[in-house]
């Protein structure tokens, strides 16, 4: 296997860890106005995710700076064609963090409202936008001879995009639900289980229908592979949640979005960017790739710290393990 190969599965690797983590506090964010009925369980909900979200959006800006340093090729073309989506979610992503820190800071009723309703949006719309992003990189998007964009924005919300992207939003929002589960006590664990319930059958229907679509349109058997367990791993999660088995729930979810991407890219290689308009014009991982010195650098790089922050992100994790209900929330909400 060439370096570049071995970079392709490392980036890979790394967006499934992003989806993993931040697709649950994704969710959470949605279930603050979902789930919660009152500020003291909005504040619950925040709370569960408030000492890991931040952590969680490193695997993001380890993915992009892997992609630009790996395959410089590929980031160009990425980021300038599909300029718009992604400049949408950085500015929710920047939005939902100012929207964290702020929210408690001042105790009138608007002004903890308006920044309540600005952690839904900037959870809802990133959630919805990566799915469409990865729907158009696998499916194909007009690239020409020099490697550039010469699509438009309307281009990128075809039905198999706005499908992939209908996926992520329910995937996401199951999973911060079975998470809401996980991570509380009461009443509003009771009912994110039966949320969870429900957003898992809707997530089923959608999901086998992109995976089967992806199947019958690039697959081959290592992809079919990756469809059968996530499709598995879905059900036995929603099984575990019915029964109240939150930690195996939330556990094969993890799985479902781990496979379900890991098939995204096995039906994607060796191609890193295919092209609409001619095969010839794909991104691939070999004239999309940096020299090979770069990415002997790289990968050396990548095996001091990739094991430094697994260790601190577990680390982090297992400090704010224990459940929270609206018993530990003070009457003071600033």
């Amino acid at each position: 296997m060439e370096l570049h190969d071995v970079w392709f599965v490392l980036i890979a690797v790394l967006w499934i860890g992003y989806f993993f983590l931040e697709g649950f506090d994704f969710g959470i964010g949605v279930l603050t106005k979902l789930l919660a009925r009152d500020r003291a369980e909005k504040r619950v909900l925040i709370n569960t995710i408030g000492p890991v979200w931040d952590g969680n959006e490193v695997w993001l800006l380890t993915a992009g700076g892997a992609t630009f340093a790996a395959f410089p090729e590929w980031y160009a073309t990425l980021f300038s064609g599909f300029y718009l989506p992604l400049l949408i979610i950085l500015v929710c992503l920047i939005v939902r963090g100012v929207a964290f820190e702020y929210r408690a800071k001042r105790p009138e009723e608007n002004w903890q409202r308006n920044w309540e309703q600005a952690i839904f949006w900037t959870s809802l719309v990133p959630a919805f936008l990566w799915g469409v992003a990865f729907g158009n990189i696998v499916h194909g998007v007009k690239i020409d001879a020099e490697m550039e964009y010469v699509g438009g924005f309307f281009d990128l919300l075809n039905p198999y995009a706005l499908l992939g992207g209908l996926v992520t939003l329910t995937l996401f929002t199951f999973h911060g639900a079975v998470f809401a589960a996980l991570k509380t006590v009461g009443d509003i664990r009771t009912r994110a289980r039966s949320l969870a319930l429900k957003l898992g059958l809707v997530t089923a229907v959608l999901a086998l229908a992109f995976l089967l679509w992806t199947q019958a349109d690039k697959g081959d058997s290592w992809s079919l592979i990756a469809l059968v367990i996530a499709a598995v791993a879905l059900v036995g999660a929603i099984g575990a949640i019915r029964i109240g088995r939150e930690g195996w729930s939330f556990a094969l979810s993890g799985v479902t979005i781990a496979s379900a991407v890991a098939m995204l890219f096995l039906t994607l290689f060796p191609n890193v960017m295919p092209s609409s308009l001619d095969p010839a014009w794909s991104l691939t991982v070999t004239n999309a790739s940096s020299s090979p010195y770069t990415l002997k650098i790289m990968t050396w790089c990548a095996a001091i710290a990739t094991p430094l922050v697994l260790l601190y992100q577990s680390w982090t994790y297992w400090v704010f393990r224990k459940r929270i209900g609206t018993q530990h929330i003070a009457d003071a909400a600033h």
